[in-house]
């Protein structure tokens, strides 16, 4: 608990330079230290015997005095910017990203070391800090359940520091790969190579526990031997036929996948289904990514679905692994996510392991990793004595526990205790120090159970044998890396401690911290707020079909308003507040707003745009963004449906969306900073936010109200005929009001046609009309249908005002723009739009189907076709379609004229022409077939040649223009200025001239 008079909390004070500084003496203390014993390695431990070889004298000169000077105050201006222009990670009001203030001990481990700059490549770049990460390794597997002594019949357990998750996670999709291509690389070593000695009688264990022949094993069997079996095969010939490793690595490598490649083993086996990776839907993106990169594909990197809590859907996992079984496609591994980027969902490994045991039966084997890079260090919550009994079958045989899980009073879930136990059985684990371990950038890691595995990703055989302690650069992906991140993390483990009292007692409190605000997002508004606040993770009372509003009025009245002691002394509230929120600190929720009368908003863009506003507001943008302004910080994620499907679906029912296949824009908070629950301060966070979201909410009413009066634009097509004008709405996406695709047919009196004809002879660019008095949409349109003419006054915005009045005589097209009403994909093999207009004068206005998207008009066209269409068709408007030109290739369109365009002056396309089947105030969707070949036949096809410039309008900018978007501050790249004012305190960097070698003759 965060109070005064908590030891635990006291030691967690002294972590911390703290968000005020209040420890930076400290810190200065010990890098005092640091420095002392530096100069000491320099002065006297090293070669104290040689000669100062920069002596006094050259330091009193006047260019190094010059320098020294110029190098100190440039230094000072930079360490200021760093500090007035950074985002502050170390406040509590930071509550964005996986990062926060870095514990001091860690900081001083990483400079300590960074300064004699060791490279863990290769011990003898790296002789101390390469034994530190030998030493993280074994901290890691400890804190894991992995065992670290060499115990006969037990695995021992091996790690190492990597540059990040996204890197242990690719080493671990290696090994996996090698893993499941070891047995047929063995095979074809038996059957044709140098172990064919072993061919008649060397015996192995299939899956199922059947004893056979290793030879007698089919394709199937090979690749579904168990990781312990593969692991074990090089010590079994060793054993048996007395043969060396290195032999055996030497009779393997002509065969092994890392030297023929994967294809070369699948096309020797006849393997022809891809062998799969499953892991969930919501993954993170270094999955895919790591599958291209070990030549698995990106395509087999196979998602399973997620439930309404974001968790892998293990029915879904079950039975694609029942297909795999049915259809003999083998699986690499299946992959558990112990903390999701965007969720904190922790999967479920406990169940996943004994589904692998019940597959393994049937003759279904393969690997389980764990991807904890945030949730790992969180075991360091569980008592060691839990975590150190040797794995079992089943992960929790034996384990005794409560309705609370294994620890009364834990914040951790009960399922997330278990399935934190479970890590312990899983065959390796990617845990991040510099996520949850509070350590500096970089710091990711990889843990194997078998330490053998690591061989997997070295040209050698995994084989029982350690080898070498220190050679600890051959294993893995990277080449050099930092010594100082290793350094950095062991001080860290060692100094707060891998245990319920150290790392446990931290990740404690930021939990209560992550569940307190938990509580807050889902009891931060009610009736007459102007929007509502919905988390991801549901209440108890909706799970279990309870009082919904009665549960969130208890947390109004008994946690959100209580101190932390009154809380944690209550097990009822206790057990309430666990349930809220995330599995893993990171509280994922959703907005909506309401309009002035109290109704909920049900369009999805609406509400990904509150959000996202919401999300501009409380977060950097851009380098000139200055981080003071921001008082609260918070993230936001996209919920996609290919990725989400039922989970996102259900989240826009419960937010009063109506259900949409677009991307549901998503809140989020992580919480790492153990400080924010006291003296009300998460309540002054929530103030804020609320406030930030009404004044956006405010810009939503405005933007959707669609009686709210205006001046609107139209472009003027036709010059032939005054009875024969046509007037093309100028839409805008981003105001319901102007969310319209409309084409009136209008007549001019003679004195206005006059006018519009002397202003189009003058005229360079399209005209434009804007009408006289603001008015809404609606009413011009509900007018025309009702006095079927009416009259609009308006201005010719062109060279000056030229008033004129126009008579609305007929609606060609008037179709919303609404996001309910557009297609979910663009055109893939052509492009519409809108032909009208007669034979004598035909003009064109491109079909808006989906957003973003481009007006394209033209007037007076030229069509060459091979019938001619009829005016009374023209008039109501037909569908013409340029088939050399696919619109969803092209898409976004960035055009803001026709120079810049494809839709350029003389331009010629091929066009075919239909009638337009739906009346002329039907909107979308399914306005037009997916594909051409669905269109029917054609009325007519031939080529368009496009007119002059004084004919085309093509803007891609005003069409999608937001008029409440922020404006941006100064040039895009004023952030250089900062660079220059340190630059400018090195006065005259210029370096002396050097004296130049005298040239021989």
């Amino acid at each position: 608990m965060t109070t005064i008079n908590n030891k635990a909390h006291q030691a967690i004070c002294s972590y911390f330079i703290g968000p005020k500084g209040a420890n930076i003496d400290e810190f200065k203390n010990n890098i005092h230290r640091i420095l002392k014993h530096v100069r000491t390695a320099r002065e006297k431990t090293f070669y104290a015997e040689d000669e100062a070889f920069i002596p006094e004298e050259i330091k009193k000169t006047e260019e190094f005095q010059r320098l020294t000077k110029n190098f100190g105050n440039a230094i000072d201006e930079a360490a200021k910017l760093l500090g007035e222009h950074s985002v502050p990670f170390w406040t509590p009001r930071y509550e964005a990203h996986m990062t926060t203030d870095v514990s001091m001990v860690s900081l001083l481990g990483y400079f300590m070391t960074m300064i004699y700059n060791p490279n863990n490549v290769a011990t003898e770049a790296s002789p101390f800090s390469t034994a530190a990460e030998i030493l993280v390794g074994e901290q890691l597997c400890r804190l894991l359940g992995y065992e670290t002594k060499h115990v006969a019949g037990s695995p021992a357990g091996w790690g190492h520091i990597t540059c990040d998750g996204t890197v242990a996670n690719l080493e671990s999709i290696w090994v996996a790969r090698n893993l499941k291509f070891y047995p047929l690389s063995l095979y074809l070593a038996i059957k044709v190579g140098n172990l064919r000695f072993a061919a008649k009688d060397f015996e192995v264990e299939t899956c199922t526990g059947a004893r056979k022949r290793y030879l007698d094993l089919s394709t199937w069997e090979l690749l579904n031997l168990r990781v312990e079996t593969v692991l074990d095969l090089a010590k079994q010939l060793s054993d048996k036929y007395d043969i060396s490793p290195t032999y055996i690595e030497d009779a393997l490598s002509e065969f092994n996948v890392q030297t023929v490649g994967k294809d070369a083993l699948e096309r020797e086996f006849g393997i022809k289904d891809p062998i799969r990776y499953m892991l969930s839907n919501t993954r993170h993106y270094s999955w895919p990514k790591g599958g291209a990169i070990a030549g698995i594909g990106s395509q087999n990197m196979f998602g399973i679905k997620v439930d309404a809590e974001a968790r892998v859907d293990l029915t879904d996992l079950v039975a694609n692994l029942e297909r795999c079984l049915k259809n003999g496609q083998a699986v690499y591994a299946v992959v558990a996510v112990m903390g999701s980027t965007e969720e904190g969902a922790v999967d479920r490994l406990s169940e996943i392991l004994r589904i692998r045991q019940r597959f393994q039966k049937k003759g279904l084997s393969f690997l389980v990793h764990a991807d904890a890079a945030w949730g790992g260090y969180f075991a360091s919550m569980l008592p060691r004595k839990l975590m150190a009994r040797a794995a079992k079958a089943d992960p929790l045989e034996g384990i005794e526990k409560s309705d609370e899980g294994f620890v009364p009073g834990l914040s951790l879930k009960v399922e997330s205790q278990e399935d934190l136990l479970a890590l312990r059985c899983a065959d390796s684990i990617t845990i991040d120090p510099h996520k949850a371990g509070y350590i500096p950038y970089p710091a990711g890691s990889l843990v194997y159970r078998d330490e053998r595995m690591k061989n997997l990703v070295t040209w050698t055989s995994p084989y029982i044998g350690r080898g070498s302690l220190t050679n600890i650069g051959i294993y893995g992906v990277e080449g050099s890396k930092p010594g100082a991140a290793a350094m950095s993390t062991w001080l860290a483990n060692e100094c707060i401690g891998l245990n319920e009292k150290g790392y446990g007692a931290l990740l404690g409190e930021a939990s209560f911290t992550s569940s307190r605000i938990a509580a807050h997002w889902a009891a931060l508004t009610q009736k007459d707020d102007k929007f509502i606040c919905v988390p991801l993770n549901r209440l108890p009372s909706e799970v279990n079909g309870g009082d919904v509003e009665g549960e969130k009025q208890k947390i109004r009245e008994q946690i959100l308003g209580k101190d932390n002691e009154t809380i944690y002394e209550s097990k009822e509230l206790m057990t309430l507040l666990r349930a809220l929120g995330s599995d893993l600190n990171i509280n994922a929720f959703g907005l909506n707003w309401r309009y002035a009368d109290g109704r909920l908003n049900d369009d999805i863009e609406e509400a990904n745009y509150l959000m996202r506003k919401v999300v501009e507001k409380l977060s950097i943008s851009t380098p000139n963004d200055n981080p003071v302004d921001i008082k609260f910080y918070l993230t936001s994620t996209e919920f996609k449906h290919d990725e989400y499907g039922a989970c996102a679906q259900n989240f826009m029912r419960r937010l009063g969306i109506d259900r949409s296949k677009e991307n549901l824009m998503v809140l989020r908070n992580v919480v790492m900073s153990p400080f924010p629950t006291r003296n009300g301060f998460l309540q002054k966070l929530m103030d804020i936010f609320k406030q930030v979201v009404n004044d956006v909410v405010d810009k939503c009413r405005e933007r959707n109200c669609v009686t709210h009066p205006e001046h609107h634009n139209f472009l003027i097509q036709g010059i032939k005929d005054p009875s024969d004008i046509y007037l093309v709405y100028r839409p805008n996406f981003q105001l319901a009001r102007s969310r319209r695709q409309l084409i009136f047919r209008v007549c001019l009196d003679s004195d206005s046609m006059d006018i519009y004809r002397t202003v189009k002879d003058q005229a360079t660019t399209p005209i434009f009309l804007k009408t006289t008095q603001e008015t809404c949409l609606e009413e011009i349109i509900n007018n025309v249908k009702t006095n079927k003419e009416f009259k609009l006054p308006g201005n010719l915005d062109h060279l000056g005002q030229k008033a004129i009045d126009v008579h609305i005589c007929k609606i060609i097209k008037n179709r919303s723009l609404s996001s309910r009403n557009r297609e979910p994909t663009y055109p893939r093999d052509f492009m519409p739009f809108y032909l009208y207009g007669s034979n004598e004068e035909k003009h064109l206005s491109h079909m808006l189907l989906k957003s973003p998207n481009v007006e394209l008009c033209a007037a007076g066209l030229k069509l060459d076709l091979d019938s001619q269409i009829e005016d009374e068709d023209l008039r109501k408007g037909v569908i013409l379609c340029l088939t050399d030109r696919y619109e969803a290739y092209m898409q976004p369109i960035q055009a803001p004229s026709p120079n810049n365009s494809f839709f350029a002056p003389r331009r010629i396309f091929n066009v075919k022409i239909w009638p337009d089947l739906k009346r002329p105030d039907e909107s979308g969707p399914d306005l037009l077939p997916e594909s051409l070949k669905d269109f029917g036949p054609e009325i007519a096809s031939g080529t368009l040649e496009l007119p002059a410039t004084t004919e085309l309008l093509v803007d891609s900018v005003n069409i999608n223009k937001d008029p409440y978007a922020a404006t941006p501050d100064g040039n895009a790249e004023e952030w250089r200025k900062l660079f220059d004012e340190i630059r400018a305190k090195l006065k005259d960097p210029a370096l002396p001239e050097t004296t130049q070698p005298e040239k021989k003759a």
